[in-house]
């Protein structure tokens, strides 16, 4: 229920009624008893409906003629008070809707009374509005009634009235139309029969209409009618109307009620046919109107154009517009054709200020616009009224700036163009401006060429809020604000660009939904033309082909217009806000062009743009050329042309940087504007937001942000992202703090413009890459020819493209990384620098990457991506070269284990740094290197493997870095190493692969063609590696030689046994023959000539300072190593067909060393000898130990037995096996005589080289060489172990040319500075070594002919010449050549020192003498009665050389020598001396008796004089020597002197006789004289003499005749010395005699008593009594000398006299005849 109708709401109606009824009885008592009567009857009949009626209200409805009555009675008195009474309570009966229709009738008759009576009006304007806004009872000829009342009301002459009837009027005409409405709510379910309605049917053809709709026609008709001045048909009683009151009314009804014109013809028809045709007549003054034109330009005068009516007109024209622009097309295009002209220069301002805002009304409404283009601008005979539009405003704008000058300003706003030429002129900011920027707040404006004109605050954007528009009140056209109609054409442009945007924007990504077949690739603009080629896309509608085309045609007509206007507002604007929305409007336009595919358009709004970036003026080519095209294409504008007004250079805006400008030739610095970055950050958002649609304008875009970015100074970093950098060049580059912050900002989105590039397509991705390509490209033309900073933007940004885009990096790797290879090349160093890190770096990214499929599956995509790199190999600045180098680290260290098929292109990158390059770049690839050894062997390929052993190599040979060598060739250790682990599985892989290559070749037709072809590929490979480390041991770098070759030796040697057998061929024959080969040669042609130093301060020892010497050791190394080889590697050579052709060869090589001039080499070869022949044959090893070794017994090759595979030279059982292999087949044989072959041709070349090396030199110089010891003990050391395998076939001849050597090596002299090392360091005298080597040969030798065959023991005396030859070097050393030399007998380490330096000597030879001297005497003692021993007078040539010692005696230059002979002597003779007796009769020894009596008597009688210093003891010692030598003549010769030769028995005799008298010696001293007389040995001599000649087997009287006289002649003399010293004793009175006297008389006397105890001694009958004589008769001369005075004659004299007493017995009796 409603409000009204609830039961007490009803109840208070009936109270209230009776209450105003009661009321007006009681005010019309006394005045008006008929309405107190009427009055009174109401309340009865009230009372009367209440009680009867259940519905009160609908019954009081019924009779509401009758209720209302008294109330109308009431007005009618006209009294105020009675009236007001009655005019309330009728609206209560109003507002309770009681009021029938004839009722309402009464009252409104009576509401006009009043009106005219001018009672309570506005009483009576509530009353009428109350009346129809409560019910819709009124209608018709009433309603016109109480609508003509409110007008009249409203031209009243009260104020307050007329506001009010204006009010009601407005609503009750409002009314009027919502009751049509809602008649048509009611009725919309019943569907009407149309009725037709006749073409030009009457104005009054509202007769088909409903009762509401019927009088909304006729109230419309009626208003236009008043507008135009003329009778009302309807509103019948009007007295006066104001067109500007109609124009309102007119404008509200069309505003509010669109719905109502739409739905009914007949409205629309009063449109057409009425409110049009009024508008324009009404238009008219304005039209015709010129400002400042003279009036006698048109006969009539013209009417002025009158403000509130223009206003209103404009107004209505934008709702005709807004709401019936369907109904009324060529209506509106009068309309809008009319709101342009209204916009010209000459037109009033306050017109051309309404005007802008009424079109400002029609750019917020993008729906409406698009309808404007739909129906002129793609009309083909039509107005082109959207481009009017735009273009007008920006006419609008130029003219706004363009101070009018007198006359006609039109004219010169058509010249296109006319005034830009004036612009460039001008002059730059004026500096007096520049204040504006101080502390001044500055007011929002454009400032162009000096005019300036503020920007105001007109609307809120998107809204078109007029101002001069809702002026309803005013009559005057106001002032116009200066600025306003600026900025409201300013918002005009901003609100158009955004709706249009927006909307087409909005429906392109709702087509975008719908149609999503439609790609990118299938509309791809085509660059040619500004349309898109859509026919491709079969299934687009045609009605999205028109929709499209629609967007095409408003895009096309508007952006001339806009983009002239923008740049020039963009150009002037001093305020940042205003320049944000202009740049706004710039961007999104070209946003939307490049979505629409409209290249051109696109292209000059981001020209303009660009220009708007940079400083004016600023000479970049690119949108230079830009402009030039855009000018080309002349935009012809319809009606209209745009003044393309060029920038001028007056902007008054802060400057907040200057920079440098990136250009050729330096111009000094440039200006960027606040505005300028402001720009540059649009231009930002634009690429970053809208980089899918730029296509080729990438190409402008970045290079502005590229010069923008030099001139701010920001530098690439890391991931190519710009940073501020530090300022180039000079001070040039100023920012000031408002830039600095704002700096960071700009970095940050340029990458992040680069980020987003991800998400653009491939086309427009492809785009970009060769817009920084060509970008790049004109920067390296820039950086020719000087090292000035180049421009790295592109290359950075190139980078940052690249990074983001990884997961489709194939579509742009070649053009992205092609051009970086090309930047790599580039001269400028910073340049190429960057191109490198850029490459790198997104080579690092690309495999770090996780692509999908990964790169493990994609191998085409992994060698893409790595190619590059391989490229940079071809680059020769080395900068480039080490960033590559480090990138191959870094990607070892992160992508190593997945490298798999890009490892030969990592490799090679590696191995293709040559020597030149310099160290770090060396230094970084071998990094790498190492790094792939020590961690990456096993991930690689295996075919990968010869590869690393090449690259490895060539690191070897590299002369830059030692230690990178050195450590290269541990490498190729290493990887042999790892080789030998994973033998197998490489092995395995290898053969694999070598199939498919077979397969391969033999498909093509080709030999498969590798190096070491035949061999297994798994054999090829270390077949590889041993010719690179052979490479490496003839390096010129003996560090380098030495490493390589030890490294060579050690893996043939751990690792040899994996090879194939029949591969060992090559390696003998092709790896070591061939590096010993090149070393000999090398050594052999080394230089001599001395180096200081060895690089830096190292300095060199003295054994390796020339390059000979150098090459001395690596000859050294090669050489053992191959005999190394050949000693353990013989089971494994000896098979393989050629081995003594082998064997020749290396002893050869053996032969050419040892025979070479230097001591290390010659000595190493011998040791490689050695080596050599400690080879036993495996047969003699295994087979049979016990069995001496029988000739031409077939022994088959240790191998063969179960027991040979477990040789120590097994690795693993596959060795085995691999040994095995080759002895499937038939085992070779090797014979005895095949082994005696090698070993006759060592003995040859043993032979040769030392008959060479000991030949004496034929001249003797400083130069001349001579071998060294340890070389000769070494040679002679290795006869015996070879003896031991020719000793069968060992010759007389053989032992000849033996001996020559043994000799030659032994008189070879030694260093002096050399002789401290040969000798040891004890203080005894010993042998050199050499000398026992030589000894030991001869043993060798003596012990084989012992237990050799008869037909060996004749060599027995060739080894005692050769030893007997040694003995003689005790006395004799021997002559080496012509060479000068000291000798040292018997060298003690401590007197070396004495020797001068660098003299010759020839040490040691006595002990060495000696030696053999004992080994003579020990051989001799073997084999003295040996036929050959006694037929070659062994004996005789063993006295005959020691006779040379002997006779020498204290002469010799060792006391032992003479000693050791005697000793010798004597063991010699008592074992020959028997077998001489023996052969007596064969003569054989006839020649040998003299020799010995020589030496005996050589001896004993020495010439030597002993030497001073010669002790007591030692004298006694030496005497005791001469005793032994009588002695055993007493014992060995005189008792057989029946078989000894008559002359040898008589030169004997004579001997003893000449020892038995006292010898003197004038040198004793006192104390020694009595010991010094050799007493013992006369006294034996005397006794053996005595012995001899008193023995009773004196053969002949001959002999005792020698004897007898050899006693008289002592006798004689003793008698003689005694008298001649009495005599001088006499005579010398007190004086002492001479001491040699003394010492005379002294021996005299000692030789007396000797003879007498050896008389006693003898047996009597042998002495003759003529001695006895002698004897006593001394007795008397004797005694006369007890006078002397010397005590030592007198103590001798005392021993002298004591024995005669034996002959003091009683004298016997005389017999005769010698009878007792």
């Amino acid at each position: 229920m409603s409000g009204t109708s609830r039961p007490e709401a009803v109840k208070k109606l009936l109270e209230n009624m009776q209450g105003d009824l009661r009321a007006l009885s009681l005010d019309c008592r006394k005045k008006f008893p008929p309405v107190k009567e009427a009055a009174e009857s109401g309340i009865i009949k009230v009372k009367t409906i209440a009680a009867r009626n259940t519905d009160i209200l609908a019954a009081l409805k019924e009779n509401s003629s009758e209720v209302v009555q008294p109330f109308l009675m009431g007005c009618g008195t006209k009294e105020p008070k009675i009236t007001q009474l009655c005019l309330a309570a009728i609206q209560r009966l109003m507002s309770h809707e009681v009021v029938s229709e004839a009722a309402a009738g009464n009252i409104i008759n009576m509401l006009w009374q009043l009106m005219e009576n001018s009672l309570e009006e506005l009483k009576l304007l509530q009353t009428v509005l109350v009346l129809l806004t409560t019910n819709t009872v009124v209608h018709d000829e009433a309603l016109s009634k109480a609508i003509v009342l409110c007008f009249r009301l409203h031209f009243t002459k009260d104020n307050i009235t007329n506001n009010t009837a204006a009010a009601t009027v407005r609503q009750v005409v409002t009314v009027v139309f919502e009751r049509v409405v809602s008649e048509d709510e009611r009725f919309k379910d019943v569907i009407e029969q149309p009725v037709p309605v006749p073409g030009n049917s009457n104005r009054r053809s509202g007769s088909t209409l409903k009762p509401c709709a019927k009088d909304a026609y006729m109230l419309f008709q009626d208003l236009c009618q008043l507008v135009n001045a003329d009778a009302p048909y309807w509103l019948v009683g009007m007295t006066e109307m104001t067109r500007t009151f109609g124009l309102e009314l007119l404008e509200s009804v069309l505003n509010d009620f669109p719905q109502v014109f739409l739905q009914h013809q007949e409205f629309s028809f009063l449109l057409k046919e009425r409110v049009c045709p009024l508008v324009i007549k009404l238009f008219s003054p304005n039209i015709k109107f010129r400002q400042g034109s003279s009036t006698s330009s048109s006969p009539a005068p013209v009417e002025k154009p009158y403000f509130p009516i223009c206003m209103r007109l404009l107004r209505v024209v934008s709702v005709l517009i807004k709401q019936f622009y369907s109904l009324l097309v060529t209506e509106c295009e009068i309309f809008l054709s009319l709101l342009v002209k209204f916009l010209d220069a000459d037109k009033p301002q306050w017109l051309r200020a309404v005007a802008v805002e009424s079109i400002h009304r029609l750019c917020v409404q993008p729906q409406l616009l698009r309808s404007f283009c739909q129906s002129y601008d793609m009309k083909q005979h039509s107005t082109k009224v959207f481009r009017d539009i735009v273009n007008a405003l920006g006419s609008f704008i130029q003219s706004l700036f363009l101070v009018p000058t007198t006359g006609n300003t039109s004219a010169t706003l058509n010249q296109s163009g006319s005034n830009t030429s004036g612009s460039t002129t001008s002059a730059q900011t004026n500096p007096g401006m520049m204040g504006i920027g101080g502390g001044v707040t500055v007011l929002p404006a454009f400032e162009y060429r000096g005019t300036w004109i503020p920007i105001l605050t007109v609307t809120v954007q998107g809204s078109a809020k007029a101002t001069y528009l809702e002026m309803l009140d005013k009559v005057e056209p106001p002032t116009i604000p200066e600025g306003y109609a600026m900025s409201v054409a300013f918002h005009c442009l901003l609100d158009l660009v955004r709706g249009i945007t927006t909307m087409i924007e909005g429906e392109l990504g709702q087509a975008e939904i719908d149609e999503p077949i439609m790609t990118e690739a299938t509309s791809s603009p085509t660059e040619s033309s500004d349309q898109q080629d859509l026919q491709s896309v079969s299934d687009q509608t045609d009605k999205d082909l028109v929709v499209r085309a629609v967007w095409e045609e408003m895009v096309n007509a508007c952006w001339c217009g806009l983009l002239a206007a923008l740049s020039l507002l963009l150009d002037a604007s001093t305020d940042e806000a205003a320049t944000e929305n202009i740049l706004k409007a710039e961007l999104t336009m070209a946003a939307l062009c490049g979505k629409l595919g409209l290249v051109t358009s696109r292209d000059a709004f981001i020209t303009a743009i660009c220009k708007g970036s940079l400083p004016p003026h600023y000479a970049l080519t690119v949108l230079n050329s830009t402009t030039a095209t855009l000018s080309s294409k002349s935009y012809s504008i319809q009606g209209q042309n745009v003044q393309m007004i060029s920038p001028s250079s007056e902007s008054h805006q802060q400057v907040v940087a200057v920079g440098q400008p990136l250009a050729l030739q330096p111009q000094g610095t440039v200006m960027l504007t606040s505005k300028n970055i402001q720009c540059m950050r649009t231009l930002l958002n634009l690429a970053h937001c809208h980089g899918a649609v730029l296509g080729t304008s990438w190409q402008l875009v970045l290079a502005t942000l590229q010069h923008l970015v030099w001139i701010l100074g920001l530098k690439p970093g890391v991931g190519g992202a710009l940073k501020p950098g530090r300022a180039v060049e000079g001070p040039s580059t100023v920012l000031t703090t408002a830039v600095m912050t704002d700096l960071p900002v700009i970095s940050n989105i340029l990458s992040r413009l680069f980020e987003s590039s991800q998400y653009l397509d491939d086309v427009s991705l492809h785009h970009l890459i060769n817009a920084l390509c060509s970008l790049s490209l004109e920067a390296m033309e820039m950086a020719y020819g000087n090292n000035k900073e180049p421009s790295l933007f592109a290359v950075a940004k190139l980078l940052e493209t690249g990074l983001v885009n990884m997961q489709r990096i194939e579509i742009l790797w070649r053009p992205l990384t092609g051009h970086l290879l090309e930047v790599c090349q580039h001269p400028n160093s910073r340049m190429r620098e960057w191109g490198a890190e850029a490459l790198t770096s997104l080579i690092k990214a690309g495999l770090t990457f996780s692509h999908d499929p990964p790169l493990s599956q994609n191998q085409r995509l992994q060698l893409l991506l790595l190619n590059p790199l391989k490229e940079l190999s071809n680059i020769i600045h080395p900068d480039i070269r080490l960033k590559q180098l480090e990138c191959v680290l870094q990607i070892l260290q992160s992508q190593g284990d997945s490298l798999g098929p890009g490892w030969p292109l990592v490799l090679g990158v590696m191995g293709a740094i040559r020597s030149d390059q310099g160290e770090s770049l060396i230094r970084t690839a071998f990094q790498c290197l190492q790094l792939v050894v020590t961690d990456f062997l096993p991930t690689m390929p295996c075919t990968c493997l010869q590869i690393v052993v090449e690259v490895a190599g060539s690191f070897g040979l590299h002369n830059q870095e030692l230690n990178i060598s050195l450590t290269s060739i541990g490498l190729l250790w290493n990887i042999s190493d790892y080789f030998f682990q994973r033998g197998e599985t490489i092995e395995k892989e290898l053969n694999k692969e070598e199939a498919i290559l077979q397969k391969q070749a033999e498909e093509k037709g080709v030999l498969l063609n590798r190096p070491f072809h035949p061999a297994p590929p798994f054999d090829c490979l270390w077949l590889c590696l041993y010719a690179k480390l052979g490479e490496l041991c003839v390096d010129p770098r003996p560090a380098v030689r030495k490493s390589a070759g030890q490294t060579l030796f050690s893996t043939i040697g751990a690792h040899g046994t994996l090879l194939q057998h029949s591969t060992w061929h090559t390696v003998i024959w092709k790896v070591l023959f061939h590096l010993l080969d090149r070393v000999r040669e090398s050594s052999t042609t080394a230089d001599k000539e001395k180096i200081e130093s060895g690089g830096g301060n190292i300095l060199i020892h003295h054994s390796r300072d020339t390059a000979e010497k150098q090459w001395a050791e690596t000859w050294v190394l090669t050489l053992a190593g191959v005999a190394r080889i050949f000693n353990t590697r013989r089971y494994l050579l000896q098979p393989l067909g050629d081995f003594s052709k082998a064997w020749d060869v290396l002893l050869d090589h053996i032969q050419s060393a040892a025979l070479s001039k230097n001591n290390e080499v010659s000595l190493a070869a011998l040791k490689s000898f050695q080596e050599i022949l400690q080879i036993v044959s495996p047969a003699r090893d295994s087979e049979k130990p016990d069995t001496p070794p029988a000739i031409n017994v077939p022994a088959l090759l240790g191998a063969m037995t179960a027991t040979g595979l477990g040789r120590s030279f097994m690795r693993t059982d596959s060795m085995g096996e691999r040994i095995g292999r080759y002895n499937e087949s038939e085992p070779p044989i090797i014979t005895e005589i095949e082994d005696l072959n090698l070993w006759w041709a060592a003995w040859n070349t043993w032979y040769r080289i030392g008959s060479e090396s000991t030949k004496p030199p034929i001249t003797c110089d400083k130069l001349t060489f001579i071998p060294s010891q340890p070389f000769l003990t070494a040679l002679i050391q290795i006869f015996p172990a070879l003896y031991q395998h020719i000793k069968t076939g060992f010759s007389m001849d053989d032992l000849q040319r033996l001996g020559v050597i043994l000799h030659g090596a032994v008189s070879v002299p030694i260093s002096s500075d050399a002789s401290p090392f040969i000798l040891p360091s004890y203080t005894e005298a010993v042998l050199t070594s050499l000398q026992e080597a030589v000894l030991t040969a001869l043993d060798v030798l003596q012990k084989a002919i012992c237990v050799g065959s008869e037909n060996m023991q004749i060599m027995y005396p060739a080894i005692f010449d050769q030893l007997l030859a040694f003995v003689e070097f005790s006395c004799k050393p021997p002559q080496y050549g012509q060479l000068e030399m000291k000798h040292i007998a018997n060298a003690k380490y401590n007197q070396i020192q004495l020797f001068a330096p660098a003299e010759w000597v020839a040490l040691n030879y006595v002990p060495f003498a000696e030696r053999s001297l004992e080994v003579v005497v020990d051989l001799y003692q073997k084999t003295a009665c040996h036929k050959a021993v006694v037929n070659e007078k062994v004996l005789q040539n063993i006295i005959k050389t020691l006779r040379i010692p002997l006779s020498l005696k204290y002469a010799c230059p060792s006391e032992s020598t003479w000693k050791l002979a005697v000793s010798s002597l004597l063991k010699v003779l008592s074992i020959g001396l028997p077998v001489a007796r023996q052969h007596a009769s064969s003569g054989k020894f006839d020649s040998m008796w003299p020799e010995l009596a020589n030496t005996f008597e050589d001896f004993l009688f020495t010439k030597s004089i002993p030497p001073d210093n010669l002790s007591i003891q030692e004298f006694q010692r030496n005497e005791s020597i001469d005793v032994e030598v009588v002695q055993l003549i007493s014992t060995e010769v005189l008792p057989y002197a029946n078989f000894i030769p008559k002359e040898f028995v008589g030169q004997i005799m004579t001997m003893l006789n000449k020892g038995s008298i006292h010898s003197q010696s004038s040198s004793f001293t006192e104390a020694e004289i009595d010991i010094r007389m050799r007493e013992e040995f006369s006294k034996m001599c005397f006794e053996t003499l005595l012995q001899f000649s008193f023995s009773n087997k004196v053969t002949t009287p001959q002999e005792g005749y020698i004897s007898r006289m050899a006693l008289s002649v002592l006798l004689k003399r003793s008698q003689d010395v005694l008298h001649r010293y009495i005599e001088d004793e006499r005579l010398s009175g007190k004086c002492p005699l001479p001491r040699q006297q003394v010492t005379e008389i002294i021996f005299v006397l000692k030789a007396v008593s000797t003879l007498i105890d050896s008389l006693k001694k003898t047996q009597p009958e042998n002495v003759d009594a003529n001695t006895w004589a002698q004897v006593i008769a001394l007795y008397p001369t004797l005694v006369e000398c007890i006078t002397c005075s010397s005590s030592e004659v007198c103590s001798a004299l005392k021993e002298a006299l004591v024995p005669f007493k034996d002959f003091m017995h009683p004298p016997a009796p005389k017999v005769q005849n010698g009878e007792s």
